[in-house]
């Protein structure tokens, strides 16, 4: 077994001196259980002339005992523990890079995986070529389901060589460094690591290597699988995922203004519109889904943070945002504190504001109760080009929020429902309405009334009853979203539904009937931000099994044998 201190020292026994072509760093804290399975799949990669340095934040956990067993298991792994734990990424990453013994890097959370081929495809980029770094997809995962998609798909669809950042700014929002393979030379050669005591540091690191890089090659496949949790508790929730603190956005506009300070330094600031657009359209828009959910004494400590720096931000980055998102930043901006809620409630959604006002002097129309008083207000809140009160039917902006959720007997449910119609695109007087909702290929449909409370404001009830949706016979496991449709001149507008703010997750049972398997289902709301009402189903008999979630069909014979030590060592 091989193992180091935080010094360059060479660790015990006796070692063979064949030099690695690549030095995978898997950092970890405290995550004895999932450390395995990380590691097995750096040892299982296509190209195996590599290098495993586990580098521990100094763990209490098992996690010490797991990387002892593991590295006295395959002289291919280096043990390295930190003397105290540093908070953060940075510290174990560059501790390893002082050991690493390879010409090329690249780095590994423990709870995610690279896919088998990753150092083989990107070895082979920086083979064909002389280049700083190569970069390839990453596949998000989510644990809750095991559905998968890219990160950020269109800046990696095709294989492609740059002469630098400037070839393609867009490639700022891609933002990770474990997607990476770094030639060590380049990082020695512009003394490039980690910064140390910050979070965020891979934005930082990042924008300096893609600034300080001549040459990188990106290609489509995929070279990491990032594991997503999107319902972890807090206190294991993942950095970015700890936004409801605000030392997280301290710390997130902080590592902004050291990009922005390197940028000027190293003669980019060219690239600051790009970088300023990347951050309100990525970093800012993140914050942006949680708004709903936060107090006014929050939003207002928001905003001290957060306006100072919006301020410093190029014209140019706000124009290219999507008027939703201009309109919650105004609000914010201006300190409307309430309104910010409502306006970051609809976001992503092409929903209506609960209300609009006209300015019968100008003969605009502008988002709220009022007629913006500043320049900038009015130019950010003005509607007038939606044509809200002309635009077809099937495409007005209409708003339908779920005010209140009780359970009813059975697998069902009561839904109190508000429609907001703030050009009047409704008839006057109760409007018919019908909730559909599609599992599987087959509609459920449930009619129900809209009645008018004032003008532009209609309310009404519906029991959504889940037992009598048709469920394909062999079962169903998947999610849906129900919608609502209504009617005008013969003309049908169908629309999201809004879920409550505040709405524990339902779980009830749709029990055998007709030869049907049984199933579990969940209302909840849309993830974490305040978005549709979300409707999850899942077999609990014998469709069960053939079912299974994506997750468990990524396993192989190593991870699990893996785990297995890992479970072994931690009872």
């Amino acid at each position: 077994m091989r193992t180091a201190t935080t010094s360059p020292a060479a660790g015990t026994g006796t070692l063979p001196l064949r030099v690695p072509d690549v030095t995978v760093t898997v950092i970890v804290y405290n995550d004895a259980e999932r450390l395995p399975r990380a590691v097995a799949s750096v040892l299982r990669q296509t190209h195996a002339n590599i290098e495993v340095v586990i580098s521990d934040d100094h763990s209490t956990d098992a996690t010490e005992e797991v990387a002892r067993e593991l590295a006295a298991h395959d002289p291919r792994i280096v043990y390295l523990r930190l003397p105290e734990n540093s908070g953060g990424c940075s510290a174990p990453r560059n501790r390893a890079l002082e050991i690493a013994r390879a010409p090329y890097l690249m780095f590994l959370d423990s709870d995610d995986e690279l896919p088998e081929r990753a150092v083989e495809v990107l070895l082979a980029a920086h083979r064909e070529r002389d280049l700083d770094f190569a970069m390839g997809a990453v596949h998000r995962i989510r644990v809750d389901g095991g559905r998968r998609t890219t990160w950020m798909p269109h800046l990696v669809a095709e294989r492609r060589t740059l002469d630098g950042i400037e070839a393609d700014p867009r490639l700022f929002f891609e933002h990770l460094s474990t997607s990476k393979m770094y030639a060590r030379a380049f990082l020695d050669r512009h003394g490039l690591r980690f910064p140390e005591g910050i979070h965020y540091e891979d934005q930082l690191f990042s924008a300096q290597a893609y600034c300080l890089a001549k040459t990188f090659t990106v290609v489509p496949e995929p070279v990491y699988r990032w594991y997503i949790a999107p319902y972890a508790a807090s206190e294991t929730a993942s950095i970015s995922n700890q936004r409801h603190k605000l030392t997280n956005v301290r710390d997130r506009v902080h590592v902004q203004r050291l990009i922005d300070a390197f940028l000027a330094e190293s003669g980019h600031e060219g690239l600051r519109e790009d970088k300023d657009f990347k951050f309100l359209k990525h970093d800012f828009r993140m914050y942006a889904g949680d708004l709903p959910y936060r107090d006014d004494t929050w939003l207002a400590s928001f905003a001290d943070l957060m306006n100072p720096y919006l301020d410093t931000l190029a014209e140019g980055a706000f124009a290219r945002l999507p008027r939703s998102e201009r309109v919650v930043l105004r609000l914010l901006r201006d300190r409307r504190l309430s309104d910010v809620r409502t306006a970051a409630r609809g976001l992503g959604h092409d929903v209506a504001p609960r209300c609009v006002t006209p300015d019968a002097e100008s003969g605009r129309v502008y988002w709220g109760e009022a007629v913006p008083e500043s320049p900038g207000a009015r130019r950010e809140l003005d509607l007038t080009d939606l044509e809200l009160d002309t635009r077809p039917f099937f495409t007005a902006l209409l708003r339908h929020e779920i005010t209140r959720i009780t359970r009813g007997p059975g697998a069902s449910v009561d839904l109190a429902v508000r429609t907001y119609d703030p050009a009047l695109r409704l008839p006057v007087g109760p409007q018919r309405a019908v909730l559909h909702l599609s599992p599987g290929r087959r509609r459920l449909t449930v009619p129900f009334r809209l009645s008018p409370v004032r003008p532009g404001v209609f309310e009404g009830r519906v029991r959504l009853d889940l037992a009598a949706a048709r469920l394909p016979l062999h079962g169903f496991e998947g999610t849906r979203h129900p919608v609502l449709r209504l009617w005008h001149r013969g003309r049908a507008h169908t629309g999201i539904l809004l879920a409550p703010l505040a709405f524990p997750p339902l779980t009830a049972r749709v029990p055998h009937r007709a030869g049907l398997t049984p199933h579990r289902v969940t209302l909840r709301p849309e993830g974490h931000n305040p978005g549709r009402l979300q409707i999850t189903w899942q077999p609990t008999g014998p469709t069960a099994t053939v079912l299974r979630p994506a997750a468990r069909r990524l396993s192989t014979p190593r991870t699990r044998r893996a785990a297995r030590l890992a479970a072994n060592i931690l009872h």
